[in-house]
């Protein structure tokens, strides 16, 4: 079977930066920032990200390139001592990352869907259809499902089209629109009370912070967390280059994106906070901020509630950059199962998009109608479990199982950069995400 491929290297890049590029950047990055002395927690993120971030990225990235293959497959043919051993432990995790992909994309198109319907009811207000707009914003079932099911039909519409005619195609065109979008949601919220405020708390650090205990393992699992590393989609997008790629590059690329873009998030949503609290909007709860849930879909929509027609457009254009961001991680996601159905199981990509989609709804239409009991146990299991215990796989099959045609192993052998660099991601990254994984589980 000819396997399907990125294009360009552009391509590549883009979709890799959409598929890093999602809620944990625009609105994880920033809660991260405000509650952790706002200027520092930036500067100790760029560092935590040189040095666990970018190279689980590339670890990841090089799994796939490197086996050319699906999670399963790729973790079962690199995972190769103790013989035999390994390989069933690299193909057990490979189907945990298959699962947690499918339990991710079930959690995630809900919450697109809610984000849908708040920018759909931005929408409907400027354009005066206030009783869709008083339907959008009333949570209930009928509109979660209809919205989900809408969002799963523009994934799986996308990458039923393969690699280059969908994901790259589409990854091309959505990525310069999300960042048009931010800057010129940037550019209006610094026009506003309060903005100068917000950028200066952003920009300026308060070195007193670093003796925040937290801070550095929130910086961690930030820098971890939103380069949409352990759960395979990077490890896939990997395999879709050509095997004569060097990656080391396209790795900084894609994280140089992925953290441009938090820090433009930054930009709009820490100075937002600020013209919030100027229009009189309560915006912590003690000494936090108050929850991602309730800033996204109760303070900010409140504040543009409170900014007239203005406000009606600024909210439709903010709720589109987050569903944008939310599409470019769901295709990525979606390509691991995806690919799973297709290598292992012989299936066409259309059965495989179909029966996947199918799976997703199921599971989805679930915690929508079984919110309470299911809905946070998913997401505790795939944020807190699945993903950094992968990362923390793919970490020990780089440094210790891979043994043949591991390039990074060879190349350490004859160079002493290469061999800092080969014990790094060995000894010093695992132990780091292993602090981040005992300190966020436990």
């Amino acid at each position: 079977m000819i396997r399907d491929a990125f294009n360009t290297r552009i391509g590549f890049i883009l979709a890799a930066a959409g598929s890093a590029v999602g809620l944990g950047n625009i609105w994880g990055f920033p809660t991260q920032v405000a509650n952790h002395g706002g200027g520092v927690f930036l500067l100790v993120y760029l560092l935590v990200v040189l040095i666990l971030a970018i190279p689980a990225l590339y670890t990841e990235i090089s799994l796939g390139h490197a086996a050319q293959a699906n999670p399963v497959q790729a973790l079962r043919s690199l995972a190769q001592r103790p013989a035999g051993v390994g390989a069933a432990a690299g193909a057990g995790m490979g189907y945990l990352n298959v699962g947690g992909a499918i339990l991710m994309l079930s959690f995630y198109h809900l919450v697109a869907a809610w984000m849908l319907a708040q920018g759909l009811a931005s929408l409907a207000l400027a354009l005066s259809l206030d009783q869709l707009s008083q339907w959008l914003q009333t949570g209930s079932h009928s509109r979660d499902l209809v919205l989900m099911f809408a969002f799963i039909s523009l994934t799986f519409g996308i990458v039923i089209k393969g690699v280059q005619q969908g994901i790259e195609r589409w990854s091309r065109r959505l990525m310069p629109v999300l960042v048009l979008l931010l800057l010129s949601l940037i550019a209006y919220i610094l026009t506003l009370p309060g903005a100068s405020t917000g950028l200066a708390a952003y920009l300026i650090p308060d070195l007193s912070a670093l003796q925040q205990p937290g801070l550095i393992v929130a910086a961690m699992g930030q820098a971890f967390f939103s380069l949409s590393i352990g759960l395979g989609g990077m490890m896939i997008y990997g395999s879709y280059l050509p095997k004569d790629t060097r990656i080391g590059k396209l790795v900084f690329g894609v994280a140089g994106l992925d953290t441009l873009i938090a820090f433009l998030a930054g930009l709009l949503i820490i100075p937002a906070l600020y013209v919030a609290m100027a229009q009189g909007l309560s915006v912590a709860e003690g000494d936090q901020l108050i929850g991602e849930g309730q800033l996204i879909f109760q303070i900010l929509p409140q504040l543009f509630a409170q900014l007239g027609t203005a406000g009606a457009w600024l909210g439709f254009a903010f709720f589109a950059l987050l569903s944008i961001a939310a599409l470019t991680s769901t295709i990525a996601t979606a390509e691991v199962p995806i690919a799973y159905a297709i290598e292992q199981h012989q299936l066409s990509r259309r059965q495989a998009a179909w029966i996947i989609a199918a799976l997703i709804a199921v599971i989805g239409s679930a915690l929508v109608i079984w919110f309470e009991p299911l809905f946070n146990w998913v997401v505790t299991y795939v944020t807190q479990f699945q993903l950094p215990l992968s990362g923390l796989f793919y970490f020990i099959v780089l440094g210790w199982l891979w043994q043949r045609s591991n390039r990074l192993r060879d190349l350490a052998k004859q160079q002493l950069k290469y061999r800092l660099l080969f014990w790094h991601l060995r000894v010093v990254c695992p132990l780091l995400l292993l602090w981040v994984f005992v300190d966020v589980a436990f």
